[in-house]
Order: structure tokens, then C-alpha cells, then sequence
């Protein structure tokens, strides 16, 4: 209860902190939060034309089908590699004024969470104008929201503390996420591999079913798997408890080591 009391206590510079996250990322740009909007559709642009010409892809409205899997990916990536450098991109804060340093990575996971809600509109436009129009299955977004919001705060507090340590895992991360892109039926739908000896990688890859649901609600009009999102959930609060607890057992050192 003691990380909630604090939070609440630091609630005005947890607000500061994601909007600036917001404003900041496109603050010099001509465009500025447009860029949320443009940045995932010039990769939707890329995929659709090249993508089903390599792949022989034959999925329907596979535009739509594409946007509704980069938009949430891009909250998860971008959300990761910018929180890994969190801590050790605010040095000058973290030695200067105390604050729960939890602030940190919780708004860059936060202000990735409102550029993709932006974004969400998007998925709406193409779904309305493509013809698949919109259902009530939309009601599933939050928890799927939630859920992808629980599992990328984990990963952020495990990278950003370790890199204070090892500065070579923000590489590693960048590394990381290239590759489990296309291990995520984000340009494939996801039974292209059902019954190959890759198929368990998709069992392991909670994005995999995230993007996944993001489809069964905007794409498919269907109820996302609940028993399995009952079971994400479970792992993810598990996961988020002991990389937090991970998180503050080396904190005490981060101005030391920055």
C-alpha cells in the first residue's frame, strides 16, 4: 500500500511527467502530435503494398488487418525502448530531488498508453470507411488495454533498472524487439504456423495474443479468448509485483551509478 500513498502524494508530478512525455517526444517537430498518427501508418502504408507480394498473403481488408496489429505494437515497443533509457535519461533529476523513481517508468508506459487511444481513432476511420464497420465488442478494449498496459510497466521496470547497471541492454532491447516483431502475427495472421514446430514461440509471446484480441474486437467482431486473457492477467500481475520488487531493491543505487 506504501507505493500507492506515494504515488498519490507525487500524483501532480506523475501528471507533469506524461504530459510532458507527450509534448515532448514531437515538441521541435513541425507536425508535432501528428506524428502519432503518421508515424504507423506509413508503416501500414510499406507492409500492405510489399508485405502480400513476399508472403502471398490472402487475408480480407488486410489494411485493416495490419493497422489494428501495428498500432498496439508501437505502444509496446516504443513504450519499451524509450522506458529503458528512462532513469538513466533523467541523471540530472534522480540526483537533485527525490521522488518514488517508479514515476519514471510508469509515465513513459502511461503517455504510450494515450498516444495509442489517439491512435485507436485510426483503427476506427479504416473500420468505419473499409467497410467493416464497428461492434460492440469494442466494450473488450479496456481490458485489453489494461492488460498489454500491466505486462509493458513490468518489462520497463526490469530494462530501465538494469540498464542504470548495464548500459548495453538498451541495445539488446532494440535487438530484441526487431526480432519479436515477426515472431508476432502482426503481418501474418497467427494459424499461418499452427501444427509447425514454430508454433509454441506464439505461446510464449504474450503480444501475440494481445494483438490477436485487438483483432477480435476491431477486425472480427468476436469476443477475445477470456480464459486465456484470464491467465495473462494472473502472470502479468505476478510479473509486475516481482519486477517491482526487482526495480526497488537496486534503486537505492541509481545515482551512484548514472
Amino acid at each position: 500500500m506504501k507505493v500507492f500513498k506515494e504515488l498519490y502524494h507525487y500524483r501532480e508530478f506523475l501528471r507533469t511527467n506524461v504530459k510532458k512525455d507527450i509534448r515532448g517526444k514531437y515538441k521541435a517537430s513541425f507536425l508535432g502530435v501528428l506524428w502519432s498518427f503518421i508515424n504507423p501508418l506509413l508503416q501500414v502504408v510499406v507492409y500492405a503494398i510489399v508485405f502480400p507480394y513476399i508472403m502471398r498473403v490472402q487475408t480480407p481488408n488486410y489494411l485493416i488487418f495490419l493497422i489494428c496489429g501495428i498500432i498496439p505494437w508501437t505502444w509496446f515497443t516504443m513504450s519499451l525502448m524509450l522506458g529503458t533509457t528512462c532513469i538513466t535519461g533523467n541523471s540530472n533529476l534522480i540526483k537533485k530531488v527525490y521522488f518514488p523513481r517508479e514515476i519514471l517508468p510508469i509515465s513513459t508506459v502511461t503517455s504510450g498508453g494515450v498516444n495509442f487511444l489517439i491512435s485507436c481513432i485510426i483503427i476506427l476511420l479504416f473500420a468505419l470507411f473499409g467497410g467493416i464497420g464497428i461492434s460492440w465488442h469494442l466494450v473488450f478494449l479496456p481490458l485489453i488495454m489494461l492488460l498489454q498496459y500491466i505486462i509493458t510497466l513490468a518489462l520497463v521496470f526490469l530494462t530501465s533498472a538494469f540498464n542504470v547497471y548495464v548500459k548495453d541492454v538498451e541495445y539488446m532491447v532494440t535487438f530484441i524487439m526487431n526480432l519479436l516483431f515477426y515472431a508476432t502475427p502482426i503481418l501474418y495472421t497467427a494459424d499461418m504456423f499452427a501444427g509447425s514446430k514454430f508454433a509454441f514461440i506464439f505461446k510464449l509471446n504474450p503480444m501475440a495474443y494481445i494483438v490477436e484480441s485487438y483483432r477480435n474486437i476491431f477486425y472480427a467482431h468476436e469476443v477475445p479468448g477470456l480464459k486465456s486473457m484470464a491467465i495473462l492477467y494472473v502472470a502479468g500481475i505476478l510479473f509486475l509485483i516481482v519486477c517491482y520488487a526487482l526495480f526497488k531493491k537496486v534503486e537505492k543505487r541509481f545515482a551512484e551509478e548514472i
